[in-house]
């Protein structure tokens, strides 16, 4: 009997009465219409959707507990025109979703999937809310840049823990089988069609397991945990602190390539300006929406901080030591203080109060004149909707010049301070799908049932890190899982004697 590799690869075989012949005894009794690879956002809620239309997937979860990329984030998801913003009366619609969307990316976002996602997304937390009892809250006290109505999405807790937690729990009370400690390392699959009929997973003590499948939906995300293809996709964060989740070391688009599928937008990320080093915390960008700045050791503000916190990391890790310091007043500490994350890091001794400039100057270690002359330059108003909607990519974030101040209002002593830097949290690039997330080969031919979602699959962000548009993350993760739901379920019933 062959062992198999611990690495990710495809295992080809003539036809499937061979492959049926390697697999031991025991494995060919292990069958699932639907295995899912991948038990973060994406996995978990189409294992749902796919509960609800009357199929039983199994998820195969690498760690022990579910978390992958989404524990690790916000867990806010932009969607248009659901029953939550409806009832706080909100009007929003899918096109103008799809309209923010390509506006921050200029155009290179991938229609087919821009046009989906934003038609599904309501649809799936609607279905989430309908059936699995979450409790959907709209962010109504401020807007996240590029979008131009209040959409985003989130649990009363909002942090995506619980957001991994509710769905861990839905997913337990509908009885989906849900297998942690399942490290899947092989893909087999048939030569000539390239279709997935089994799977390899490795379990804690190194033994192997086999299980057959019908349909195989890869939701393990990007690639962001593999230092050779970030070094090789997106060569100017691979000296970044990386954010995300170690489990995201790019297996599908290992897979992918083996069967000849297409990639695209490989050079897309998600970074953020504003992740604490010391602690290891997500400051919200919320403040900087809401008037914040950011300074550099020399006590210089470096670039529009109203553009997006993706293109922010690399304005950031352009300064000096890779080093920035966000800066704000009372008014914002307490809305900061409305988000737990940042509750957790002024515990943790993360921000820091100042009552002069001097004693701020000292901090930072920058001149007291040239923090002053900055503070003196912001112009004291609100920020307006137009902030907003300033969409276009800083071309030399390094110019002080290109940092748009007229929506800035003053900020009035004591100031607080966080020190931050620039870090990857995810890729946007991946394996190529349709608007029904199947995966595409080279030859722009659906491989035959094989689908892809989240962060293992292509994103709505265009090519490059000024492309990405705050939640675009969850938003593929949760509208992809919807989708990839209704077409294997559509596939396998067409299968059906």
């Amino acid at each position: 009997m062959r062992i198999a590799s611990s690495e990710p690869h495809v295992v080809e075989f003539e036809d499937e009465q061979s492959l049926l012949a390697a697999l031991p005894q025991e494995a060919r009794e292990m069958h699932f219409p639907v295995v899912i690879v991948g038990g973060g956002a994406c996995g978990l809620s189409a294992a749902l959707h796919l509960h609800d239309l009357g199929l039983e997937p199994l998820v195969l979860e690498r760690d022990l507990v579910p978390s992958g990329s989404t524990a690790l984030s916000s867990g806010f998801i932009p969607a248009a025109h659901t029953l939550a913003q409806k009832a706080f009366g909100i009007e929003d619609s899918p096109s103008a979703f799809a309209k923010d969307i390509q506006d921050k990316a200029h155009g290179l976002a991938a229609p087919h999937l821009v046009s989906a996602y934003t038609e599904s997304i309501a649809n799936a937390l609607d279905a989430l809310a309908q059936k699995h009892g979450f409790n959907w809250e709209v962010l109504t006290h401020f807007l996240y840049p590029g979008h131009g109505q209040y959409r985003m999405h989130a649990l009363p807790q909002r942090t995506g823990q619980a957001l991994m937690d509710q769905l861990q729990r839905a997913v337990q009370d509908a009885g989906i089988s849900l297998l942690t400690q399942a490290r899947v390392i092989e893909l087999w699959v048939i030569k000539g069609t390239k279709k997935v009929l089994a799977l390899a997973y490795q379990r804690p003590d190194q033994s192997v397991e086999w299980v057959r499948l019908e349909a195989l939906l890869l939701a393990c995300n990007g690639y962001g945990g593999n230092p050779v293809l970030v070094g090789q996709h997106i060569p100017q964060m691979h000296q970044a602190i990386y954010a995300g989740h170690v489990g995201n070391d790019g297996s599908a688009l290992l897979w992918g390539e083996s069967l000849g599928a297409q990639a695209a937008d490989l050079g897309a990320f998600q970074g953020h300006g504003s992740w604490a080093k010391s602690q290891g915390i997500l400051v919200t960008w919320a403040l900087m929406m809401e008037g914040a700045i950011q300074l550099n050791r020399r006590g210089e503000r470096f670039h529009n901080e109203t553009l997006g916190y993706s293109e922010a990391s690399m304005a950031v890790l352009a300064q000096p030591e890779g080093m920035a310091y966000n800066i704000f007043d009372e008014p914002l500490l307490n809305l900061g203080r409305t988000f737990p994350d940042f509750c957790a890091l002024e515990k943790m001794g993360g921000v820091k109060r100042f009552e002069t400039p001097q004693a701020l100057a000292e901090w930072i270690g920058c001149e007291e004149r040239v923090l002053v002359r900055t503070l003196n330059g912001l112009v004291r108003k609100d920020l307006s909707k137009e902030a907003h909607e300033s969409h276009s990519p800083i071309e030399n974030p390094l110019h002080p010049e290109q940092a748009d101040r007229s929506f800035d209002r003053g900020l009035n002593w004591p100031l607080y301070a966080i020190e931050v830097t620039g870090a990857l949290f995810h890729t946007q690039g991946g394996l190529e799908v349709d608007r029904f997330c199947q995966v595409q080969s080279a030859a722009h031919q659906s491989l035959p049932n094989l689908w892809a979602g989240g962060g293992a699959a292509r994103g709505v962000s265009g090519p490059e890190v000024w492309g990405y548009l705050s939640g675009n993350g969850l938003l593929s993760a949760m509208a992809s899982a919807f989708i990839a739901a209704q077409s294997i379920h559509a596939y396998l019933c067409t299968r059906s004697p």
